[in-house]
């Protein structure tokens, strides 16, 4: 299969653009594998503090065979109900690992916040970096080079763009990723909206709002709307390493662990000792970068990864642009519908054919690269599947070829629109994102006078006192990486909501991040370059007109440019961001922290 020229040039460009520094990467992952159990070079002494704690069987195993041992890298805590299944699966993969003739091993933990509890709260000020937190940790685990291959549990916002960003710097060790999958359906997202708006406008108190937000998020499992979290795995699933079909089976059945023990005995067939070694690090090349983006387009997936991928292909050696994603968003439609781009949920997106049909879609209508390397073996063709037991284990039928539900997922043939679900916009402000999918096309253009905030409390307290009862742009600043580690603003999303219902034109542009929640109002985020190093957001002053056209891709700020170039750059009081809820230990991410458009990391792109 062909891909399109559009796609075709964008990959071309990467793979020009990235040529030195793909090639550092492959060589140094070339030189970190020597086709020998790396633990047999160890001393006697590390070696037998390496097994001490392990079974007889496994002690054997370690200290006399060549036998392929497998490397846990789990995120489990039963605070996190996307995390909480992974409690029993270490026991499942060592099981499963010795069936196959192996051994598995915790090899360490990686923490794992949830945006869920904190949103809003000063902890969200950690999440963001906690990324490269994650990053660390899994190299830490991996440090003790007692493994052969390794399996990555992990699912929502920040934590698997860590794990991916860690393996990489492992990049010689085959590995596969392992879900959870989402919880069941509850109270629609739809209806939690509502009772969020209604709360917003005093017209039900915080027990009903509580209520409601408990019917929604109500069991183990990820959060059922498209944010963060659903679009991490299907990134890992489009980009070949989840097994095929695996993404959206809900947790707590017999069919997600029979994924589990099978993608453990995956990362032992293909680990460093075997004939069908195949690393992490020739598995994530430019095309499958591509083939990520392009379906985080189709499927209007999270803004995060307009950072996150950024930096995760950095890791490899791959410099993605916000240019690429944009080149790539005029060329994929959007194939589907999922709450906050909709109303169903990703267990509705399952059903109608899920990740099977989408990737069957796109590879038929050449948007995917089919020629690249999977965990399964050559050819993403291998994921037009789904996968079924067939006397108690694990089989895979071939994927429908056609939408159970057409709201919610359609053809090629038959998209929502004819581009992507992201845009990026550019001005005299700098470069931001925005997530077109979210907005209806009568809001895609807004001109207003804006109002300024430093804080998502003060645009709450303005609102709560009429004053933002008319056409705004809301500008909120101060908000980015370097500022206070680039918090989401979620409590913004209710009182907007309310006054575009209200029939004003309202648009919001920030500096800070909104994620995968993003709803219907029009936001401009990740504004770069940020308030805090000097960008022109700092400039605008109340009253300035903005006008946002999100078909265009522009913002532009109606000031004669050359007063506006002139006025002083507003400063504000960072220190209270500085101290409290473990802000004190983040200040050398703070001040190292790269721009948005660079991925935010402190590793550097």
């Amino acid at each position: 299969m062909s891909v399109q020229k559009s796609i075709a040039a964008v990959t071309e460009a990467i793979i020009k653009r990235s040529a030195e520094s793909r090639a550092r990467y492959l060589d140094k992952i070339a030189k970190a594998h020597d086709g020998k159990p790396k633990r047999k070079a160890l001393g006697c002494a590390n070696l037998a503090h390496g097994f001490a704690a392990c079974n007889a069987h496994d002690k054997d195993a370690l200290r006399n065979s060549d036998a392929p041992n497998l490397g846990i890298i789990t995120s489990y805590n039963d605070m996190l109900s996307a995390h909480q299944p992974f409690e029993f699966y270490p026991e499942l993969i060592r099981a499963a690992a010795r069936e196959a003739g192996g051994t598995a091993q915790v090899a360490g933990g990686v923490p794992a916040m949830c945006d869920g509890v904190t949103q809003g709260e000063t902890g969200m000020e950690l999440s963001l970096f906690s990324r490269d937190i994650i990053a660390m940790s899994t190299a830490v685990a991996l440090s003790h080079q007692m493994f052969d291959a390794a399996v990555y549990l992990g699912v929502c916002d920040k934590i698997v763009p860590g794990l991916i960003i860690g393996a990489l710097t492992f990049g010689h060790l085959p590995s596969v990723f392992v879900p959870a999958g989402p919880m069941t359906s509850g109270l629609s997202n739809d209806e939690k909206s509502k009772v969020r708006m209604l709360y917003a406008q005093g017209k039900v108190g915080r027990e009903a709002l509580l209520e409601a937000e408990s019917q929604a998020y109500h069991g183990p499992g990820t959060c059922t709307f498209y944010g963060t979290a659903n679009s991490n795995q299907m990134l890992m699933e489009i980009m070949g390493l989840h097994l095929p079909g695996s993404t959206f089976v809900n947790p707590g059945t017999a069919l997600r662990d029979a994924i589990t023990k099978a993608s453990a005995k995956q990362a032992l067939a293909i680990s460093t000792l075997g004939n069908r070694y195949t690393p992490i690090g020739k598995i994530y090349d430019e095309k499958a970068v591509v083939n990520g983006v392009v379906g985080l387009l189709a499927t209007g997936g999270s803004t995060n990864h307009t950072m996150h991928l950024v930096a995760m292909a950095a890791a490899a050696g791959i410099h993605l642009t916000w240019d690429d994603i944009a080149d790539l968003s005029a060329a994929v439609p959007l194939l589907t519908r999922i709450y906050p781009n909709g109303k169903a949920d990703v267990n509705h997106f399952h059903a109608a054919g899920g990740m099977g049909l989408l990737i069957g879609e796109l590879l038929k209508a050449g948007l995917l690269h089919e020629d690249v390397t999977t965990i399964m073996g050559q050819g993403l063709s291998a994921y037009t599947v789904e996968p079924v037991l067939k006397d108690g284990e694990l089989d895979w039928k071939p994927a429908e070829t056609t939408s159970h539900d057409t709201s919610v997922l359609r053809g090629v043939a038959e998209p929502f629109q004819q581009t992507g679900g992201l845009n990026v916009l550019e001005g005299v402000l700098g470069r931001a994102v925005i997530k077109s999918s979210s907005i209806p096309a009568d809001r895609h253009v807004i001109e207003a006078p804006c109002r300024v905030f430093h804080s998502q409390e003060e645009l709450g307290e303005a609102f709560k006192r009429g004053e933002l009862h008319k056409d705004v742009v809301a500008v909120v600043r101060f908000q980015g990486p370097k500022a206070n580690g680039m918090p989401e603003l979620h409590r913004m999303t209710p009182p907007l909501a309310v006054l575009q219902d209200l029939g004003f034109k309202v648009a919001l542009i920030t500096d800070g991040r909104m994620s995968g929640a993003s709803g219907k109002v029009p936001a401009a985020i990740h504004v770069t370059p940020e308030a805090a190093d000097g960008g022109p957001i700092a400039r605008l002053r109340d009253g300035d007109v903005i006008r946002l056209d999100c078909d265009k891709g522009v913002i532009k700020v109606l000031v004669d440019p050359k007063h506006f170039a002139a006025r002083p750059l507003a400063h504000k009081d960072l220190s209270v961001n500085e101290e409290g809820v473990g802000r004190e230990l983040f200040k050398l991410f703070r001040h190292h922290a790269g721009p948005a458009d660079h991925g935010a990391t402190v590793f550097g792109a």
